[in-house]
């Protein structure tokens, strides 16, 4: 997301990240020498290195996008999403306060806390409906509980202590550098390597897909225009079953990068056992960012897929480097 961001905005940008598993430094390569971007390596729920971040680089703005977002992973161990989600979040609000608090007058008015969540938080959707602003909170997940949380914190540091705090909960992003866990990298991939393709229980669980650039378009939009206290809510409009998703990229990549040990990929599909707890269906209602802020998403899933496809044929040094030392595409979320 920092890619985005930095070639998308006319402000420096510091980005904070602790390099856990999913952090790679060569991510951030395209922008290493652009002369807005700075990198500090800190963990968000070290409340001496936050304090110390703030001072040396007072910013005006803090978009709070860290944290361990995976539900597999969060399935199988919720401790790191409870330090990092809840914990993380609690110590950077409270630098961002002290810092806030500090500031002269006209700073301080200027100031924002832009917190960035997930549509999980609502819970499942059935057949008809769509998450908005308004939507109750039921999250199914540890990580999702974990993100509820911390949207709860954010607000309450608002409404309690004026901090000028924002939220946003998006759906399913997807595009280029995305960790090849989730299903959309890890079904390029694993179609690219002539492997199986899973798919949990039916493939029938429905996602709203958005495209990683519009997100970042969307969450400068927020910064530069938003409300403070407010939240909106940043979906696609663009809703796809796990087993459709899937067929569109093995159909893709036969057209694009045909393989010469099958002849057609979507005969690599397997059918796996679900994830517990799996939530049906998530869709967003945009209404509001898009009236209120003349938001839209410019990709569709057809144009923003072809892009992410081609990105990940590409560069493979990329992902080959992460699948032979941090994650080889083995299943996880078992544990329950």
């Amino acid at each position: 997301m920092a890619r985005h961001l930095v070639r998308h905005t006319p402000y420096e940008v510091l980005v904070v990240d602790k390099l856990t598993y999913a952090g790679n430094l060569t991510s951030l390569a395209p922008i290493s020498n652009d002369p807005r971007y700075h990198f500090v390596e800190a963990d968000i729920a070290d409340a001496t290195k936050m304090s110390v971040i703030f001072t040396d680089y007072s910013p005006d703005v803090v978009m709070h996008l860290a944290a361990e977002s995976h539900v597999d992973r969060s399935i199988d161990g919720p401790a790191a999403f409870i330090e990092t989600n809840i914990v993380g979040t609690y110590r950077l609000l409270e630098a961002a306060l002290a810092h806030w608090r500090a500031l002269p007058a006209g700073r301080q008015a200027d100031f924002r806390f832009h917190h960035i969540s997930t549509d999980e938080v609502f819970g499942s959707l059935g057949t008809d409906g769509f998450f908005s602003e308004i939507s109750a909170y039921d999250p199914r997940s540890p990580y999702s509980a974990s993100k509820a949380a911390s949207d709860h914190l954010v607000r309450s540091w608002h409404h309690t202590y004026g901090l000028p705090a924002l939220v946003t909960n998006c759906s399913n992003n997807y595009g280029p550098y995305h960790f090849p866990e989730k299903l959309i990298p890890l079904t390029i991939i694993n179609a690219l390597e002539g492997k199986l393709l899973p798919v949990y229980g039916d493939g029938n669980n429905i996602r709203d897909w958005l495209y990683v650039v519009d997100h970042a378009r969307a969450l400068l939009r927020v910064i530069e225009a938003g409300k403070i206290g407010e939240t909106y809510c940043i979906g696609g409009r663009c809703e796809k079953t796990n087993l459709d998703v899937v067929k569109a990229i093995c159909a893709l990549l036969d057209e694009v990068a045909p393989s010469k040990s099958v002849s057609r990929r979507e005969d690599l599909i397997t059918f796996v056992a679900d994830r517990p707890g799996h939530d049906q269906r998530y869709a967003i209602d945009p209404e509001k960012i898009s009236t209120e802020l003349n938001w839209r998403p410019l990709e569709t899933f057809d144009t923003g897929l072809r892009k992410t496809v081609e990105w990940y044929l590409a560069n493979r040094q990329w992902w080959e480097r992460i699948r032979k030392n941090v994650y080889e595409g083995e299943r996880l979320g078992r544990s329950a």
